[in-house]
């Protein structure tokens, strides 16, 4: 039984929907906090499970029967450690054989404000006595492209990332290289991947894409992180929000983003989705 936590967001679909072609549907669980979202995974024959980080209780019975476990990271910013804690706990008491963490790229070294907490994650994943293997996912194609309609609609991209290269792949490779460590032949236990694009860009070729795809002029507006931030407040973003996105493109800049290492393809066995075909999809009707 492999049982994928967060299974009702973007991610964690995905990475049902690769499972289902690897495994039959009755050896999958989606552990959600609200089971009655996800009921088109109970469609197709996926067990749902309730599973909420915050209550343990409903991660033991989750769990119940698991050979192998998908932590997928918590939303929560702030909250996640502890509730990350909780599962790796659930898991040691279903005495699970795999239970695979999606982390950060480089996190521990990352610069990135966000990485903290999957550093400390990491360090009680190495503490539980579970076996556990490491996804440090970088960022996605669609953290950008989702918001290519406001970029076209104030004919640029805000940002402070400088001439910072990153290093993206589609959310669904990410999905793909999870699927592909879940159901591996070989021993996965204790092994740390470090997942990005195949290729890199900087913020303004980014921009540049979206003009030459879109046929619409979009210039890359780079800011000194303080007045991103502002920006990004006075277009109605949380505080928290928008200190993590300032945060993040200033890492950014300093090279947080980039790898070159090209385990992501290595491990979903084909290139990855090139920033471009991402574009093509966002600017569909």
């Amino acid at each position: 039984m492999i049982v994928i936590t967060g299974a009702s967001g973007q991610l964690g679909r995905l990475v049902i929907e690769q499972l289902l072609k690897r495994v039959p549907a009755s050896k999958i669980v989606a552990a959600v906090r609200s089971p009655e979202k996800a009921a088109d995974l109970a469609a197709l024959g996926v067990q749902v499970r309730k599973a909420d980080y915050a209550q343990p209780a409903t991660l033991d019975s989750a769990f119940a029967g698991a050979e192998k476990v998908l932590l997928i990271s918590s939303s929560e910013v702030g909250q996640r450690v502890a509730q990350h804690k909780a599962v790796i706990d659930a898991a040691r008491h279903a005495g699970v054989n795999l239970l695979g963490y999606t982390s950060v790229l480089h996190a521990d070294t990352s610069q990135l404000g966000l990485a903290e907490e999957h550093r400390q994650t990491e360090v009680a994943l190495a503490e539980s006595g579970v076996p556990w293997v490491v996804l440090r996912n970088g960022w996605y194609n669609e953290n950008y492209t989702a918001g290519i309609q406001e970029d076209l609609a104030h004919g640029a991209h805000f940002g402070s990332a400088g001439e910072g290269r990153i290093s993206s792949a589609a959310r669904a490779d990410y999905a793909a290289a999870a699927a592909a460590v879940l159901t591996a032949s070989e021993s996965q236990a204790g092994k740390v991947y470090e997942l990005a694009g195949d290729t890199s860009y900087t913020l303004s070729e980014f921009a540049s894409e979206v003009t030459r795809q879109s046929g619409k002029r979009v210039v890359y507006n780079d800011l000194p992180q303080g007045q991103y931030k502002a920006a990004l407040l006075n277009a109605g973003l949380p505080e928290f929000v928008a200190q993590l996105l300032a945060n993040s493109d200033a890492a950014a800049a300093e090279g947080a983003l980039f790898d070159d290492g090209r385990q992501l393809s290595r491990l979903i066995g084909r290139a990855t989705t090139p920033l471009a075909v991402s574009v093509t999809a966002a600017l569909k009707p």
